[in-house]
């Protein structure tokens, strides 16, 4: 790399002591993995926004999802929804990923679309109705038997709007049960991971509200389960960085749903909002990896990340780029914290040099080491404006609107 700005930037870095070579290798490593129904015609609860060009299927999906690995290389799996990408020929959609250079990632079901799931799916106080709603999460393992996935991501919308209105502790042990039944049919290499979210579109309460609940359910089912982060699920002022570092700790921190929220819900471009959090919740991954015990080392390696974003304004691929590029840039500016001089300070109780220890990381422009990075793995350097340039945008057009949504 010839660049007068990444010699400039390596010196820098040089005279701090930290070896570019490594964080270059760990930025090469970083695998995000972006969702099929990000590509898909999405919105509010109030309405699907259709857009010109969107995926009619989930074959479509996989052809733009493909766009965002090959300009940014690090995006090599798609997550699927179940029944959104429904097809009668799994094996089918396998292949069509493999021959795009993409792999299928984890499978997610859906157990809040289904007007029986008005009062509940797996915590439902109908027999039947869990009955449906644990068969489909049978459903989705064997899915991810059949496209060689090894990863169950689980969200449920289930909950009560008013006091009274069900048996709080009946659900608990409902959900439990049938997350029992779903672990049992796991192979041995599967994951599940528990995802929570404190309100919405359950207001008075939700049956994973927290990851407190998500953390002692996942324990209650085995090592295979384990507590999913998403970004944007939390109550104003939550640390997130501070769950990160606890789950860590109990080596129970299976991944990240990135996303970001001003005030409530998700959705908004990961990053978008408040990149530091993004950047404090990859120092915490990156210290557990450096000098955690090996349980811990273990998990901070093992951590599965994916967008979750349904982009109802902006266009599809380019949004997706720049959450992809976002996660990239502040995992980047993480790496280049000294965690020696971080804990040389916290030792002497130093806690403005401490934190400075750990700013100063942020404060780098470091879009010189990620141009390097790309052209090393032989990606562009600007992947946001060759795809504008490629001209793939104007060629889907072509498929019109009433595309795939959710």
């Amino acid at each position: 790399m010839s660049d007068r700005a990444y010699q400039v930037f390596e010196e820098q870095q040089k005279a701090r002591g930290i070896d570019l070579e490594k964080v270059k290798e760990k930025l090469k490593a970083l695998k995000v993995e972006t969702p099929s129904w990000g590509y898909g015609d999405s919105g509010t609860r109030f309405k699907v926004f259709k857009q010109q060009g969107v995926p009619r299927n989930p074959f479509e999906k996989f052809e733009d999802a493909a766009q965002v690995h090959k300009l940014t290389g690090i995006c090599p799996s798609v997550a699927i929804h179940i029944p959104w990408d429904k097809t009668d020929d799994y094996d089918k959609l396998k292949e069509h990923a493999a021959n795009l250079g993409v792999s299928i990632g984890a499978v997610n079901p859906n157990l809040f679309q289904e007007d029986e799931y008005i009062f509940g799916s797996v915590t439902n106080s109908d027999p039947a109705i869990r009955q449906k709603a644990e068969e489909h999460l049978l459903e989705c393992v064997d899915i991810a038997k059949t496209v060689g996935s090894d990863v169950l991501s689980l969200w449920f919308a289930d909950g009560t709007n008013y006091p009274g209105q069900a048996d709080i502790r009946k659900r608990k042990h409902w959900m439990q049960e049938s997350l029992t039944r779903m672990y049992r049919a796991m192979t041995p290499e599967m994951r599940m991971l528990i995802e929570y979210k404190f309100f919405e579109p359950a207001f008075y309460h939700t049956d994973l509200a927290d990851w407190g609940m998500a953390f002692n359910l996942a324990n209650k089912l085995g090592p295979q389960a384990e507590v999913l982060v998403d970004t944007g699920h939390h109550a104003q002022g939550t640390n997130v960085e501070h769950i990160v570092a606890y789950l860590l700790d109990e080596e129970k921190l299976g991944g990240f749903h990135f996303n970001s929220r001003k005030y409530a819900d998700d959705d908004l471009i990961v990053g978008s909002v408040n990149p530091y959090e993004l950047f404090l919740i990859f120092y915490q991954i990156l210290d557990a990896e450096a000098t955690g015990s090996e349980g811990v080392r273990n998990n901070a390696a093992n951590i599965a990340y994916m967008i979750d974003q349904s982009h109802a304004i902006e266009p599809k691929i380019p949004a997706m780029l720049r959450s992809v590029l976002n996660v990239h840039t502040q995992y980047a500016k993480a790496l280049l914290i000294n965690l020696d001089e971080v804990k040389e300070a916290q030792d002497r109780q130093d806690v403005l040099g401490a934190e400075d220890a750990v700013r100063r990381a942020f404060e780098f422009d470091v879009a010189p080491l990620l141009r390097a990075v790309r052209e090393e793995i032989g990606v562009p350097v600007d992947p946001m404006k060759t795809y504008l340039e490629s001209g793939y945008g104007q060629s889907i057009l072509s498929r019109g609107k009433g595309g795939a949504s959710w």
